[in-house]
């Protein structure tokens, strides 16, 4: 019989036993067709590779990951993922949902793509409720039944509304899971269940939500896996401990590697593939590791196809230099070479396309120093509300500070505080908030951006006035962005112009941009393990513990508004 590709002479990767084993593999139409340890004796083959001293895997599987954290589009992230090792995602596209809603999904679900590029259905748009947060689109129990249709939707994206899950039998994230639980009973449903036990996991697991992607510890693994839910590790529940509790309880079942949210200059020096290095270093065998990005993401999200070196699946595969490293030689989609190492990324001919109103989508006036005298009245000293930023993560803390008053204002500028605000972009309200930051910034400057999670309205941090002013400024002058300004002049910007939050520059340039932004908040004394999502993340109400979005300060837990100063 004529095949189309044959591997001989590698270390196979199977599944079933999780053992590498010496084998000859063929490919026929884009599957495998038969697999077996002795030679082919009646099988030509149009290509042979030998695959002496390399071991071959399935190609990697992202089953929760956010395209727009890598602030391109699903067509360039593609070839730049491709090269990582990774052959299929299910994204969860709420970021561009929440600026342009079904109309941004759509441009998304059009757009060609080498690898398998599969969706949740955004769950959370917004992430509370309207009257929490203004975004540009919505996803209601309307939408989510047109998009249940799609053939590229998957699954539900992760469910984020804390208090409508627990607390609010009839709100909106509990209708829409009611109707996908009623209109599609096998499909799975995300959660994003942070620090949450005991009672309120087991009214997460009641209301239908079997997975958590969110931060782990040892103690969330053992109660969430054994009350029957699917832990899905992002790089900062990979630590030694939390691999610990997994290889101790043999809970590789129950677990699979994934990403979330990969930065566009992280992107330029891996993906998934990192996260997969990060777990076996911190002492997961790496059949295991292996394993649990390739078949139990698969069986997760329900593909019959994928995850294992099978007859019958597809060809998707790896061939490594080494396992430990997970050292990639060369990528295989459907039985296509498509990287080998040292090959440029191959990008599409044409830049993606996207509806001309999708470049000028931000909608907001520009500030003025009188915007940002704050009055009050106290005389001497005012207690501000504030929110404080852990060095590690996304997590912050409530905390209270006195603030000298000068003439009736605040003396924000000289309190060792930043001040932040959040300008309602879409052109809707007009709506401005205030707040106050500790462990931000230490220098004269000001951080700003239209990625904000997850409304993704404009919002600006900074030590000075004159800061604030041109670091806003720029950044309504480029439609959208990062924008650092360091004694009233611009020191990096990373322009999104599409809806504020997408680039469809090369992702070298525009991972170059973004680390210059990332350097640019270091040198003003911005200090966490990821720089830039923690700032991004600042405005997102479902993010413990206390957040800010165009309609003020809240308390996450509760949804309760938080004022600036007390007793105002």
């Amino acid at each position: 019989m004529k095949v189309d590709l044959a591997i001989i002479n590698g270390q196979v990767f199977n599944t079933f036993t999780k053992k590498f084993e010496k084998k000859n593999v063929s490919v026929v139409d884009g599957k495998f067709y038969y697999i077996t340890a002795d030679e082919f004796e009646n099988l030509e083959a149009d290509t042979i590779v030998d695959a002496s001293n390399k071991f071959l895997t399935p190609g990697l599987i992202d089953i929760h990951m956010h395209i727009e954290s890598s602030m391109t589009s699903p067509a360039i992230f593609s070839e730049a993922v491709l090269t990582h090792g990774v052959t299929t995602v299910v994204a969860d596209a709420h970021e561009i949902a929440n600026v342009f809603g079904m109309e941004g999904l759509g441009a998304f679900f059009s757009q060609p793509s080498t690898m398998d590029i599969y969706f949740a259905i955004p769950s959370s748009v917004p992430s509370t409720i309207p009257e929490l947060e203004t975004t540009g689109g919505f996803i209601g129990v309307e939408e989510v039944k047109q998009l249940l249709k799609h053939p590229k939707v998957i699954a539900l994206g992760e469910a984020m509304n804390f208090n409508g899950i627990v607390n609010e039998p009839d709100s909106l994230i509990r209708q829409i899971l009611r109707t996908v639980q009623t209109e599609r009973p096998f499909m799975p449903l995300e959660g994003h269940i942070p620090r949450v036990s005991g009672l309120d996991l087991a009214k997460f697991l009641y209301a239908g939500l079997t997975a958590d992607h969110t931060h782990q510890t040892p103690e969330s693994i053992y109660e969430k896996v054994t009350s029957g839910m699917f832990l899905e590790f992002q790089k900062k529940s990979i630590t030694p401990e939390n691999v610990r509790m997994v290889v101790e309880n043999n809970f590789y079942e129950y677990v699979a590697i994934i990403t979330d949210d990969v930065m566009a200059d992280d992107l330029l020096n891996g993906h998934l593939n990192a996260n997969v290095r990060l777990a076996i270093s911190n002492g997961m065998p790496a059949e295991q590791a292996i394993y649990c990005t390739t078949y139990t993401p698969a069986r997760r999200m329900g593909f019959q196809d994928r995850g294992a070196i099978a007859s019958g699946f597809k060809a998707d595969f790896l061939l490594l230099d080494d396992v430990e490293t997970l050292d990639i030689a060369a990528v295989y989609k459907d039985g296509k070479l498509v990287h080998e190492r040292g090959r440029e990324i191959q990008y599409p001919a044409e830049k993606p396309h996207f509806p001309a109103h999708f470049y000028q989508s931000i909608q907001c006036r520009p500030l003025t120093p009188e915007d940002l005298r704050i009055k009050v009245k106290q005389s001497e000293k005012a207690i501000v509300n504030v929110i404080k930023i852990a060095e590690v993560g996304t997590f912050t803390e409530h905390v209270q500070r006195k603030m000298r008053v000068v003439d009736g204002y605040l003396d924000w500028e000289n309190s060792g505080l930043s001040l932040i605000v959040v300008m309602e972009r879409y052109g809707k309200t007009g709506d401005i908030a205030f707040g106050f930051v500790e462990n931000a910034l230490e220098e004269k400057g000001a951080v700003a951006a239209t990625w904000a999670h997850d409304h993704h309205n404009l919002m600006v941090m900074g030590t000075s006035a004159a800061d604030i002013l041109a670091a806003q400024k720029q950044l309504l002058d480029m439609q959208g962005g990062y924008v650092v300004t360091q004694n009233e002049k611009v020191q990096a910007v990373c322009p999104l112009p599409v809806g504020g939050i997408i680039s469809d520059a090369p992702i070298q340039e525009l991972g170059t941009q973004l680390k210059d932004v990332r350097q640019a908040m270091i040198a003003l004394g911005y200090r966490n393990t990821n720089e830039i999502m923690s700032f991004s993340t600042l405005s997102l109400p479902v993010s413990p513990v206390i957040k800010i979005t165009d309609k003020g300060m809240m308390d996450v837990r509760s949804q309760m508004m938080i004022p600036l100063v007390e007793g105002e």
